[in-house]
């Protein structure tokens, strides 16, 4: 039942803007979303459950978002910046998203673990989200890998795939930092356009 589950964790998300996790009902969550409260624990098993669940599809949110970016500019140069403005624009927006970037939890937002829980859903997103989640540092891997692939190839204007994966992370990790302390004028843009390898300029 996906457009429930959907529905739910639209919900879920709404409640989480307007009050602390905490304090948000699964009772509350099902009636936004027009389903019983056992649907929502047929999909979810658990409060705890909705909240991994709703994690990861932001988390799988954020890296989509990753995907189109390295995907709209034939420029690898505005290709990575379009990354970086991306990673600052989606913390910026997303409470949730801001916390998996930076390992920063507030006691506002849900805050389940990292690590996989035991799981005997029958549904496979849960199943999935069930499964680790990515802590900071996965999520640098993750964005870095991406970039590396969607710029490697011929044509290539770098010497090794080790300085494209450097670089690739630095503009990761400058992005972060933009999330963390927001930049002055310029912003992120020019702050990437200035780090990387002279060459790409």
């Amino acid at each position: 039942m996906p457009a429930a589950r959907e529905s739910l964790l639209d919900a879920a998300y709404t409640a989480l803007a307007h009050r602390p996790w905490s304090t948000v009902r699964m009772v509350d969550v099902a009636a936004v979303a027009g389903v019983s409260r056992q649907t929502l624990y047929n999909e979810f098993g658990s409060k705890e459950g909705l909240a991994r669940a709703l994690v990861r599809r932001e988390a799988d949110g954020y890296l989509a978002g990753v995907e189109r970016a390295l995907a709209a500019h034939a420029d690898a140069r505005e290709r990575l910046v379009a990354t970086a403005e991306w990673t600052t624009s989606a913390a910026r927006g997303n409470a949730l998203v801001r916390a998996m970037l930076t390992g920063c939890w507030s006691e506002r937002l849900p805050s389940p673990t990292l690590s996989a829980v035991p799981s005997s859903s029958a549904v496979p997103a849960q199943r999935r989200a069930d499964g680790p989640l990515p802590s900071p540092a996965d999520f640098v891997a993750l964005v870095r890998d991406r970039a590396v692939a969607a710029l490697s190839g011929p044509g290539a204007m770098w010497g090794e795939v080790g300085e494209l994966a450097g670089a690739c992370e630095l503009v990761v990790r400058l992005s972060l930092s933009c999330v963390a302390a927001p930049p002055g004028e310029g912003g992120v843009t020019e702050l990437v356009r200035g780090a990387l390898p002279r060459q790409w300029r």
